[in-house]
């Protein structure tokens, strides 16, 4: 089981502030906050965190939505917060018969997704 994952960014504010939007709808805010050079996010505690780097890559990062409608929330809120769509809400029967996903990319190209597993 995962504690934490970390993601490089080339400016921590803006994805700071892409984040904080994308991922509210999903219950996570920024817990911790080191300017920009890195800030930790979670629901309780800070379990996904962004972090400088002068030389970002691509990630793919899955965030557990309770509910479809929470997947269309975050995925809205990621697209009017400056994410490129990669994958609108959607069933995708291919990997699982009820796994409903959408997918942005981020200022940077990582590959962030909300899913729900659940057939609501």
């Amino acid at each position: 089981m995962l504690d934490h994952i970390g993601v490089g960014v080339s400016d921590v504010t803006k994805s700071k502030a892409f984040f904080a939007a994308a991922l509210a709808p999903l219950g996570y805010k920024v817990i911790m906050d080191f300017g920009d050079q890195a800030a930790g996010m979670g629901k309780e505690r800070p379990d996904f965190w962004i972090g400088k780097t002068a030389t970002p890559g691509t990630s793919h990062i899955a965030f557990a939505a309770d509910s479809r409608a929470l997947v269309k929330a975050f995925y809205d809120a990621a697209l009017a917060a400056g994410g490129k769509d990669n994958g609108a809400p959607g069933l995708r029967p291919q990997y699982h018969p009820d796994y409903y996903g959408a997918f942005v990319l981020d200022r940077d190209g990582n590959n962030i997704e909300a899913v729900c597993r659940n057939k609501q």
